[in-house]
């Protein structure tokens, strides 16, 4: 939406009764810079002793978003975005100066007791089971390959690209992510390749021209459908078997797994399980490459303790490790880990480059059945992951694991 931008900062006496409170919390900013618009013209400019993200702030309807702070802090406060209740020009720059500015906004983000209780119970009561987990990746996977294809790109990859410059394309940036993670591998011709969340097929085609032989497991009807048709399309199907099926389920062993940011969605309970599930699938020597977003170490113990906007709206069930989680797990079941290569600033442009596809396609969304609220939802999922990996509070990691 366009902005009007008022000559010069508003009186203190013209901003509304009702975001006062709200604009005294603001104030104990440290890092970067606060722009708060109101709809009757006021405006306040805010400024932290440390550098960091601009960010800019329009309040529509400031009572009702200092309710939801109120009661449900920085749940409320996207809950609230998706109200319309407030907006900003630039989302993921909003919410990156939001996370950096964390502790000295703690006291409006924290919600109340019980609607933080509650929340985790939610979470909780949404497990990785093999039940749960074909209704949580329904929820999201499932919302189908019409709407999925309007803003990737053409390789369908739902995972961060790897890019060599800004100026990369996002669909070769994504082959390149593919053709890291097989030459990670040392993968020859001929080989058996376990793909543990095939997607729409964008690495098993890329391992099938390689050739390789990939044996691909989902829980996705939509994602089934539509990558078993690719397969079929390019004539790879003598190479690649697709199947809807639990990882847990699977009872051959190969020369090699890939996992490609799935193991966000195992559910710490279940973590254990999908190590045990990589060791007894590979065979001795065998390898697997796994790309995995992680948490920061500082932000772990709060993380786990509590349930976030993603786990709540968008990824149910899920959770992310640390980088020294990961591994302590991965050992614990005798994989040697590898090598780590750590690339959270590609996630951020992938995830920029994702969000401006969808933006440019909400008329073609709206057709389809997806309404304006539908839009900010996932407006603010896109933004908030950018603004995570921006400021350093989750990162991306390859890694590699072998069985000796």
């Amino acid at each position: 939406m366009a902005l009007q931008q008022p000559p010069a900062q508003a009186t203190w006496a013209s901003v509304p009764l009702t975001a006062r409170p709200l604009l005294k919390q603001l104030q104990q900013l440290r890092f970067g810079r606060l722009k708060v618009q109101f709809d009757n013209g006021a405006l306040q400019s805010l400024v932290g002793t440390m550098d960091g993200p601009s960010a800019e702030l329009v309040l529509h309807r400031p009572l009702s978003l200092v309710a939801r702070l109120v009661a449900r802090g920085d749940i409320g406060f996207a809950e609230g975005y998706v109200a319309g209740d407030w907006d900003s020009p630039d989302l993921a720059a909003t919410l990156s100066w939001g996370a950096l500015n964390e502790q000295a906004l703690a006291q409006v983000t924290r919600g109340s007791r019980l609607s933080r209780a509650l929340d985790r119970l939610r979470h909780v009561l949404r497990p990785n089971n093999r039940r749960g987990s074909r209704r949580n990746i329904a929820r999201h996977y499932d919302l189908g390959n019409d709407f999925y294809a309007l803003w990737l790109d053409e390789t369908m990859s739902y995972s961060s690209a790897l890019f060599d410059s800004v100026h990369h394309e996002l669909a070769a940036a994504q082959r390149r992510k593919y053709t890291r993670l097989l030459d990670s591998l040392e993968a020859r011709p001929g080989q058996h390749i376990l793909e543990i969340g095939c997607g729409w097929g964008g690495f098993a085609e890329q391992a099938a021209r390689r050739g390789m032989r990939v044996t691909g497991v989902t829980l996705s009807q939509q994602q089934l459908r539509y990558a078993r048709a690719r397969i079929k399309r390019l004539g790879l199907e003598d190479r690649v078997e697709l199947r809807l099926q639990d990882y847990r389920d699977v009872h051959e062993t190969y020369d090699h797994i890939v996992s490609i940011e799935m193991f966000e969605a195992v559910g710490e309970r279940y973590w254990p399980t999908y190590f045990e599930t990589l060791h007894t699938r590979l065979k001795p020597g065998g390898r697997a490459a796994i790309q995995v977003i992680t948490i920061g170490e500082d932000f772990f113990q709060a993380y786990r303790s509590q349930a976030d906007f993603i786990q709540l709206y968008i990824f149910p069930g899920g959770m992310l490790p640390t980088v020294g989680e990961f591994q302590e797990l991965a050992r614990s079941v005798g994989l040697g880990v590898g090598s780590i290569e750590l690339f959270g600033p590609d996630y951020a442009e992938t995830l920029h480059r994702w969000d401006n596809s969808f933006a440019a396609h909400g008329k073609q969304l709206a057709e389809l059945g997806y309404d304006r609220r539908f839009q900010r939802l996932w407006h603010y999922y896109l933004a908030y992951c950018e603004a995570g990996f921006r400021t350093g509070r989750i990162d991306l990691m390859q890694t590699v694991l072998q069985r000796s």
